[in-house]
């Protein structure tokens, strides 16, 4: 028996048809009735010799070969004296009341079976006869909103998490409450609600987040990196020149708090430009080894993809340029005594300004437009799972930092040298030392590199967002990859391909309405004004 037909990624289920009518071994094959007609539909290659089987709605008599099965036996001097579904069982074929009447129509799916049997046949402290109580569930949508807000914390009120079955898995963490499962479950329901979509994809789960935080959060995530680059680079100079004088570990910590959140507002800038005018939509991408032009190279829409983000990586750049120009004056008056009301040191930081803008804008836009350019959108139609499309996508971002880094670094570096050389005349007397290039490169190189690939690839935003934010602010568990694959081991969530999905749309839409009242319920009380 082949269960979960549905479940295989879409780009994989033509092949998996082939599969299937290539071998002659009798099999029973389950699936959703759409999903296995869009893939036959798309494939033109229905099962040869296969016959069509469709579910209908559950009888009484089918429950009864059924439900007494999972059940419990009544032990331990409880007033019933058999298995705890026959009482319901028989009043299900009688229909006498009309809460049986009720029930009978709602355990007709098995959606509706399954919550039931998870709610009450493994639970030694529930009794299924409570939903024949007509005035408690006076209606069919009463009681499947019963079946469906006891289902989450019937599966996570067992004891220990489920079992790896399969190898690579990472250790389980330990096992979280009820309150805290169905909030998180909740949050993720009401953020597909929101954007009215059935496939939980980690890419997009830090689009849960407002704009706002997003760009904060990126702002946040390339001052950290340009800040912990300056302090690197300084240490490693502290301890190659430990005996000169004007090498101090003080003034590079200083300078590293000031050029980190220039550095950051520039990224940030750029993230917002980038996502109010959509063209920031960070998705898993691969890169490719082809110039633009070539075959499959990209043509007209690489170089679109080039200039829009040359322009507005060529802004950041600038602004990160302009102030390093005044920070690094700074730092000099600041160790060095020089005044800052000095005419020529105005004019100076003034002409700095302007060419480290000039060098870090051009050398930021030349590099990650490029990069951008060979990136190319992974098809994760024909991923297999969740798990190891995010562990492609992390190797794929570790080897553009790998890149980004010693490329930024010899942009500024020798581009510097070339602007300087270029405007040493109508600006007058300029120096751009190799030693003094490689050190401002290396601090650009690995810090713009790591911000990069923090602010603007899909992995790095699921690290901020997903793994940093989100936890924080205690609306998703800290290990959330975990956390999806455990839910999806205990019979919340469904694996399609490299997505999930809740088990069911009536499920989602419950979690989802249910964690919106929770929070209507936490907002505070507001006051009319007095008069």
């Amino acid at each position: 028996m082949l269960d979960g037909f549905d479940e295989i990624a879409e780009g994989l289920r033509q092949d998996a048809l082939d599969a299937l009518n290539a071998t002659s071994q009798p099999l029973v094959l389950t699936s959703r009735r759409g999903e296995f007609a869009e893939a036959v539909e798309a494939a033109r290659t229905p099962l040869v010799w296969a016959a069509g089987i469709e579910l209908t709605d559950l009888t009484p008599d089918d429950l009864a070969d059924y439900l007494p099965r999972t059940a419990r036996p009544v032990t331990r001097g409880e007033e019933v004296p058999g298995p705890i579904w026959d009482a319901v069982l028989d009043e299900l074929r009688a229909r006498r009341t009309e809460g049986s009447a009720h029930l009978a129509r709602v355990l007709s799916t098995p959606l509706m079976i399954i919550l039931a049997r998870t709610m009450y046949s493994d639970a030694p402290d529930r009794k299924p006869a409570e939903l024949l109580d007509a005035e408690r569930f006076p209606t069919e949508h009463a009681l499947e909103e019963h079946l469906l807000a006891g289902f989450v914390p019937a599966l996570y009120r067992r004891r220990g998490a489920p079992e790896r079955d399969a190898p690579g898995h990472r250790r389980r963490p330990r096992q979280p409450d009820v309150q805290r499962a169905e909030r998180w479950l909740g949050y993720l329901a009401e953020h597909l609600v929101r954007l009215d979509r059935h496939d939980l994809a980690w890419w997009q789960i830090g689009r849960s987040v407002r704009r706002p935080t997003r760009v904060l959060t990126t702002v946040l995530a390339s001052t950290l990196c340009v800040t912990a680059a300056d302090w690197l680079i300084g240490l490693l100079l502290v301890l190659v020149y430990a005996d000169d004088p004007r090498v101090k570990g003080e003034r590079y910590i200083l300078e590293g708090l000031m050029v980190g959140p220039i550095a950051g507002l520039a990224f940030g800038s750029v993230y917002a430009v980038l996502t109010v005018f959509g063209g920031l939509a960070p998705e898993p991408t691969y890169v490719r080894l082809r110039l633009p032009g070539t075959h499959h190279g990209g043509g007209p829409r690489s170089v679109r993809v080039f200039t829009g983000r040359f322009a507005a990586i060529l802004l950041g750049g600038t602004v990160i340029g302009i102030g390093i120009a005044p920070a690094q004056m700074l730092q000099r008056a600041l160790y060095f005594g020089i005044s800052l009301l000095d005419r020529e040191v105005i004019q100076g930081t003034l002409i700095n300004m302007l060419v480290y803008g000039l060098i870090f804008g051009l050398a930021a836009g030349v590099v990650f437009g490029l990069t951008s350019m060979l990136e190319a959108p992974l098809d994760t139609a024909s991923a297999a799972t969740p798990v190891s499309l995010l562990s492609s996508n992390r190797t794929t971002v570790s080897r553009q930092v790998l890149v980004l880094a010693p490329a930024f670094t010899l942009a500024i570096a020798f581009g510097g040298r070339l602007v300087v050389d270029l405007l040493r005349g109508p600006l007058g007397e300029m120096y751009w030392p190799l030693e003094d290039g490689m050190y401002i490169g290396a601090i650009g190189g690995i810090g713009g590199a790591l911000s990069y690939a923090l602010g603007f690839t899909a992995w790095g935003q699921w690290v901020i967002l997903a793994r940093v934010w989100l936890p924080l602010t205690g609306r998703l568990p800290w290990n959330v990859a975990a956390f999806l694959d455990d839910a999806y081991r205990r019979g919340v969530l469904r694996q399609t391909g490299a997505v999930y999905q809740f088990r069911h749309l009536r499920l989602q839409h419950h979690l989802g309405h249910a964690f919106r009242r929770q929070q209507a319920n936490y907002r505070p009380a507001t006051y009319p004004a007095r008069p």
